[in-house]
């Protein structure tokens, strides 16, 4: 190998070829091996995030199991209601008049409806008269289970000279937006006018 008309000695071409030798590795390293190396570190990077992902979604289905055979165990045992949606004040109306049918005389103040994000709570004070306690026992048990969402509040119950009992409660009837449409009745929601 001749350059610029002078040979090389075995030393130098020694030194030469070492020196590709080098050049060569140095390719290798920063264009293969950096490459390789990167490229697997960002695969076990996203392998970690995917397995997270994987670990959290596997949570949520255990938690909605969970909740599923809670549900089913509700609905076997027959205490399943449902909350309406929002407007519903008919149907609670309706079912408020049936149960309270049988009572000597009633009452039914509703007072504001509240919100909170997607929950709608009817809130109302209720006053009637039965015969005796059992019946009125009666009509609390149908309040509680019937099937509109219905939960009790502060009850007051007397009995008069003649053993009829007189029952003053609060109670709250419980509605969701979910599948509700808006009219002018809505108040505003609670939760994004706190912030």
């Amino acid at each position: 190998m001749k350059i610029m008309s002078r040979d090389f000695t075995n030393k130098e071409k020694i030194l030469l070829v070492v020196l590709a030798l080098i050049l060569v590795g140095l390719a290798y390293y920063y264009f293969v091996d950096q490459t390789v190396r990167s490229t697997i570190t960002a695969a076990d990077a996203e392998c970690q995030q995917l397995q997270t992902e994987l670990d959290a979604v596997q949570m949520k289905i255990a938690h909605l199991q969970s909740l599923q055979n809670a549900m089913d165990e509700l609905e076997a045992s027959g205490n399943l209601t449902w909350m309406g949606s929002y407007n519903n004040g008919k149907a609670e109306v309706a079912f408020l008049n049936d149960i309270l049918a049988d009572t000597l005389k009633y009452s039914v103040t509703f007072s504001n409806v509240t919100r909170n994000g997607n929950q709608i709570r009817r809130n109302f004070t209720l006053q009637y008269q039965t015969l005796d306690y059992l019946s009125a026992q009666n009509i609390m048990d149908r309040l509680n289970q019937g099937e509109n969402r219905c939960v009790l509040g502060d009850v007051k119950c007397t009995m008069d000279a003649d053993g009829r009992v007189t029952v003053n409660q609060n109670a709250t009837f419980y509605e969701t937006m979910v599948g509700g449409t808006p009219d002018a009745g809505l108040p505003v929601d609670s939760a994004t006018a706190n912030r």
